[in-house]
């Protein structure tokens, strides 16, 4: 019997051996990837070993990040282990939630960990927004985009770890000199819609339009009703950034609409590399890539210039996140020009920027999650 369990033993460690070495061997034969088409991001390069690199950490963490990246067959692991939690009785995976649901087109919705910021974190935000509200004298309106683990927190596992996105709502609103924008209230007034995507993490065309909605109240003008736009629908088979982390990889595509008011021509100027090109309300080269809701303006961009033709409108500057591509389309018979500012990509000045342009309301928008994690909304006060 003991050398029967030796053998065992030994089977066992020079299995494991052959299949790290494997794992291994096709590490560093296979190519590495510059970026994942999948989930939507650059991949970890091989980082370049330097004595202040090892001695300061950064080494090890850029090299551990390298091998998670790079790892071979890195979708069909995830997508493995994601299977094997659910096989335990588990919801959840890396952070993201499995949550049946019956809206729209879903049988499931994925849905991400919130984790609340620092108080801190949300007072430094606010006090550059308060500078810059203290230094144009514009009008300057405020408002956080809540996400589908807030308005849709009845679909999440009972027992799901979530930090509420209303109290960083009401914290920072609090906080704020800006004119605040209830973008919650118009959203959780119609929970029970396809507000969310399902596999990602921004919000439907049909939860921009309430989002629009809340603009409107705040800022003093008319919103149209849903009368006024066509509905229409340019694909079925969008797998967002949510579902690529996931490794949900089962659940049900989304469909993504665009609502069009018919005979309304604008000119868009954007500079996706600081030189202007002209730009497009919607680029449908992106309905065939992974990045379908890139199809919204082409996607991330430093900065975007819309001219809607009506003179006697104002101007108006929304610094923004993502969220606002898909929510951009309905503001255009209110506004002369529309200026959109993403601050992770822009270095000019903005309070040299509005006076230049003589903007006359300035809307700062961001997602919940965005505003609790992005570096960059110091430069709202510069």
């Amino acid at each position: 019997p003991a050398m029967e369990q030796f053998i065992l033993i030994l089977a066992v460690v020079l299995g494991i051996g052959f299949s790290v070495g494997l794992f291994f061997l096709l590490h560093f034969c296979l190519p590495d990837r510059s970026f994942s088409e999948r989930e939507n991001r650059v991949m970890q390069e091989a980082p370049r070993f330097t004595f202040s690199e090892l001695f300061s950490g950064r080494f090890m963490t850029k090299f551990e990040k390298y091998m998670s990246d790079q790892f071979p067959a890195r979708d069909a692991w995830t997508t493995l282990k994601a299977r094997a939690e659910v096989a335990q009785g588990k919801q959840e995976n890396k952070n993201v939630y499995l949550c049946p649901t019956e809206l729209g087109p879903l049988d499931y919705m994925l849905i991400e960990r919130f984790d609340a910021p620092e108080d801190s974190v949300i007072e430094k935000n606010v006090s550059a927004l308060n500078t810059l509200c203290e230094a144009t004298d514009g009008e300057v309106y405020f408002a956080l985009i809540p996400g589908a683990g807030e308005i849709c927190e009845d679909v999440l596992p009972s027992d799901a770890p979530m930090d509420s996105q209303c109290a960083v709502i009401e914290k920072a609103y609090a906080l704020s000199e800006a004119k605040t924008v209830d973008v919650f209230g118009a959203l959780d007034a119609h929970d029970g819609e396809y507000l969310f995507y399902g596999t990602d993490h921004h919000w439907t065309s049909r939860g921009a339009y309430y989002g629009y909605t809340a603009f409107a109240q705040a800022m003093g003008f008319e919103a149209r009703p849903i009368s006024d736009f066509e509905v229409e629908t340019v694909t079925t088979e969008f797998y967002g950034t949510t579902y690529s982390s996931s490794g949900f990889s089962w659940v049900q595509p989304d469909h993504i609409e665009r609502w069009v008011q018919q005979g309304k021509n604008v000119s868009i100027t954007n500079y996706p590399a600081g030189s202007p090109v002209e730009g497009s309300l919607y680029e449908d080269s992106f309905l065939a890539k992974k990045d379908k809701y890139a199809s919204f303006l082409g996607g991330n961009t430093p900065q975007l210039v819309v001219e809607t033709g009506l003179a006697d409108k104002p101007k108006l500057l929304i610094v923004r996140d993502s969220y606002m591509d898909s929510a951009l389309p309905f503001l255009l018979e209110d506004f002369s020009e529309i200026h959109m500012i993403d601050l992770r990509y822009f270095r000019t000045s903005l309070l040299e920027y509005i006076a230049e342009n003589e903007i006359d309301q300035v809307l700062v928008c961001y997602s919940v999650a965005n505003f609790s994690t992005d570096a960059n909304l110091f430069l709202l006060g510069l």
